[in-house]
């Protein structure tokens, strides 16, 4: 197939990109690079299945024929979409209408990357598809829990009325190799400040939870469901559930790292709880996460130690 990867620059996109070229595909791949990196491309420069456009897809584009398109298009760490909270809302309404656009001129599949912060801070526990969630649709995280539920509603539309073939799929927090070392989520945080030997920063008590899924894991499972004729949302993201202290401790036992854990503020809306139910995801296409959260960060570690100074990083690992 050749296939449409919006945010391909990112994090996820360009490990979709990766897993996509190895099923014998060939891509075209667009990102405005706001928060993407083309260090995440690097490996696939010289690939003839491979191409790179830089663009806004909040401007109406045309990728010519494709048989599917996949939307990840969108700042997804606090860092960034708090800094470009208005682009964020942007993407999330403009550009994956302009991507939806695509996929009913070609008679493209289509597959949305949406969030686990639609269930916002929930009061269902552990999250399942149907449950509407608890979101404050002013607060500071707004900018990307509202794009996203935007987003889901406007890919529903598209399927609804022009009969578009579309997917869902709800991302859980997902960490590996290509995070930005200062995105601001969990993992990148404290396997950072770790190898720096700084603090590491736990808010509130750290008694939240959340459910670390490596991102071949995550991968997978959106292959998973791109081969389906599912049209409501799925949640793919690891069930094994972890309070932010022993995600924190997990960090320093594979760091090997000295580091103490300090204590700050909750932030704003921040989720007390996040777990998905992926009985759907099981039933559908046969998909659970393998690798847990240690082995997982064993993985992660050497990428983030190349993305930092040497001169800062102690030896720790082995230790």
């Amino acid at each position: 197939m050749r296939i449409l990867i919006t945010g391909v620059a990112g994090f996820l996109g360009s490990h979709l990109a990766d897993a996509l070229l190895g099923n014998g595909n060939s891509i075209v791949g667009v990102d405005n690079l706001s928060t993407g990196s083309l260090d995440n491309l690097k490996h696939l420069k010289n690939e003839p299945r491979f191409e790179f456009r830089e663009l806004d897809i909040c401007t109406p584009f045309d990728s010519g024929q494709v048989d599917y398109v996949f939307n990840f298009a969108s700042p997804a760490s606090p860092v960034d979409y708090s800094r470009l909270g208005v682009e964020t809302l942007a993407v999330g309404s403009s550009g994956t209408r302009n991507a939806l656009e695509i996929a009913k001129k070609y008679g493209a599949k289509f597959l949305h990357a949406s969030t686990s912060e639609c269930y916002g801070d929930p009061n269902v526990h552990p999250q399942t598809e149907d449950y509407w969630g608890n979101v404050n649709p002013i607060g500071p995280r707004s900018v990307y829990d509202e794009a996203k539920r935007f987003s889901e509603a406007l890919v529903t539309a598209y399927h609804r009325y022009y009969a578009v073939d579309t997917r869902l799929v709800r991302i859980f927090n997902t960490y590996g190799p290509r995070l930005q070392k200062n995105d601001g989520r969990v993992i990148s945080n404290f396997v950072v400040q770790a190898l720096k030997g700084e603090d590491l920063t736990v808010y509130g008590k750290g008694d939240q939870t959340r459910s670390f899924c490596y991102v071949s894991d995550e991968v997978e499972g959106i292959l998973g469901l791109s081969r389906t004729d599912e049209h409501l949302p799925v949640n793919v993201g690891n069930p094994n559930e972890w309070t932010i202290l022993d995600c924190a401790k997990a960090v320093l036992k594979v760091t090997g790292s000295e580091s103490k854990i300090v204590y700050h503020p909750l932030p704003v809306d921040d989720p007390t709880q996040r777990q998905p139910d992926i009985s759907k995801a099981r039933r559908l296409f046969g998909w659970e996460p393998k690798i847990d959260l240690e082995t997982g960060l064993r993985l992660t570690l050497d990428y983030f130690r190349s993305t930092l100074d040497a001169e800062t990083v102690p030896n720790l690992v082995g230790k």
